[in-house]
């Protein structure tokens, strides 16, 4: 049997040295005992084995004849690198024999479903959780200075023997002071920017500084009672770091007082929009503030000067609807296209063919309808010479409303006919499921009726096979609306 003891300080370094040469030996798991420092060595009985000196290519170093030369995935160092610091007595253990089942199943590590991986998965985010919960909860004391640099030390209690790893981040974060900062199992002391361990001490008797009170008013200012989650509070702040933390005190109270404060906070708040935000309301009401084009004429000049959402900035002009005034249908499309942006009419592209196409099947005839988009600029993406359609968002959506809804109220149709996602949150404020709604008769807030179907765009970007089904369900629909018209007169 093997007894291998482990440094207290370099206890990865040593244990890589000593895992390295056994599995070169071909020493089985079962065969080895693992401890750290003496107080683990004395438990047992009998003489220890000295640990192997490093030798052969397993994570690098000089090499030396091995039995049989293995290389590790680099995931394993960086999980040996966390798990070593866990206080599971049997760490180690594990370890090597995840390392010795490495050498015939290369891809055992990817395996979360293996015990031996999920057990060492789960220690090494244990062991990082507790590292962050270090770095976020050791609160220093002023000790002074008899030199350039001043002295500060701090006590804390981790749950693993994680004060070597963290070492690093104090060092970066604290160069310019000296510090030591003692815990339960060992001390680091960081002077004159080197830092050297020790043993473990008795808690030192720190003093009182004004950093404590300074971190009560953080503290008592960055609480929100009004948010307050106590066990999700507890989860992150754990009670086991409270009695080191001099702002820790006051939480008792900020608990008890939190729904009194949160009530009080509430009748204290502002009933007055703040003003910047005044100017922002002012600017997007502004087309409704000022005076209503009247007639179809005005209106297109109104649009020319549209501002509402950026939009304009790229396309080559708005395009407005167009048709007669007393029309019974009007037809709502989603936004111009290539082909409609350059001539500044609507559905005068691919689509606005098809559409034309199907329409006189179904004997919807287009120069009886009012015909427009949801949106009135042309949105897209350079690619290219190219221009690629690109669908405006809810926003755009929202600021386009206003011009469509004066169509509307200059037509005053008697059945809207909206053609794809955008035209139906337009109409209806609600794009979802629209392939199962299409033929449905549904309403705009002013009561009219809306009849749901696809735009003609969606059936030219169909797979050739597709095409005739869909397009004639889009003539059914289209058919649908004849008749409706039909029947209203």
């Amino acid at each position: 049997m093997r007894r291998i003891t482990l440094p207290e300080i370099g206890t990865f370094e040593a244990w890589r040295a000593a895992a390295r040469d056994l599995l070169a030996e071909g020493v089985p798991p079962e065969q080895v005992l693992w401890h750290r420092g003496a107080a683990e060595r004395d438990l047992f009985a009998g003489g220890d084995d000295p640990a192997p000196s490093p030798s052969g290519d397993l994570f690098g170093g000089t090499p030396a004849p091995p039995v049989k030369a293995v290389t590790v995935p680099k995931g394993f160092v960086q999980l040996a690198r966390m798990v070593v610091w866990h206080r599971d007595p049997e760490r180690f253990a594990r370890l090597y024999a995840l390392l010795w089942a490495l050498r015939d199943r290369r891809g055992l590590l990817e395996d979360r479903g293996d015990p031996r991986v999920d057990r060492l998965n789960r220690m090494a985010k244990e062991v990082g959780r507790d590292k962050h919960k270090m770095t976020a909860f050791v609160r220093f004391r002023d000790l002074g200075h008899d030199g350039p640099r001043r002295r500060f030390a701090a006590w804390f209690e981790p749950t693993h023997l994680i004060l070597e790893p963290t070492a690093p981040f104090f060092e970066k974060r604290f160069g310019d002071m000296d510090w030591s900062i003692f815990t339960p199992d060992l001390t680091a002391h960081f002077v004159d920017g080197q830092t050297r361990f020790e043993p473990a001490l008795a808690r030192p008797d720190l003093p009182q500084d004004a950093a404590e009170e300074l971190w009560r008013t953080y503290f008592r200012n960055i609480f929100n009672p009004a948010r307050l989650k106590v066990k999700a509070m507890q989860a992150e702040m754990p009670r086991k770091y409270w009695r080191n933390m001099p702002e820790a005190e006051l939480i008792p109270e900020l608990i008890a007082t939190a729904q009194s404060r949160a009530r009080a906070m509430a009748e204290a708040a502002p009933t007055l929009a703040p003003s910047r935000a005044a100017k922002i309301g002012a600017r997007l009401r502004a087309p409704e503030a000022a005076e209503v084009p009247q007639g179809l004429d005005a209106l297109k000049a109104g649009l020319a000067g549209c501002r509402r959402c950026p939009l304009w900035e790229n396309a080559t002009q708005p395009v407005p609807g167009e048709g007669p005034l007393d029309a019974p249908l009007m037809i709502v499309g989603e936004q111009p296209g290539d082909h409609e942006d350059l001539a500044g009419r609507p559905f005068v592209g691919p689509a606005g063919q098809l559409f034309d196409t199907v329409a006189a099947r179904a004997g919807l005839l287009r120069d009886r309808a009012f015909v427009t988009n949801a949106v009135k600029h042309f949105k897209f993406t350079p690619r290219g010479k190219r221009r690629l359609h690109q669908a405006p968002n809810g926003g755009e959506i929202r600021h386009c409303r206003w011009w469509l809804d004066l169509e509307r109220e200059m037509v005053k149709p008697r059945l809207i006919l909206a053609m794809g996602a955008t035209a139906v949150e337009s109409l209806t404020g609600d794009r979802r499921e629209l392939t199962k709604r299409r033929g449905r008769l549904e309403a705009a807030e002013d009561g009219t009726p809306v009849l749901i179907t696809l735009h003609p765009s969606y059936l030219l970007r169909l797979p050739p096979s597709e095409r005739p089904q869909a397009e004639a369900a889009f003539e059914a629909d289209l058919r649908q609306a004849a008749g409706i018209i039909a029947a209203m007169d």
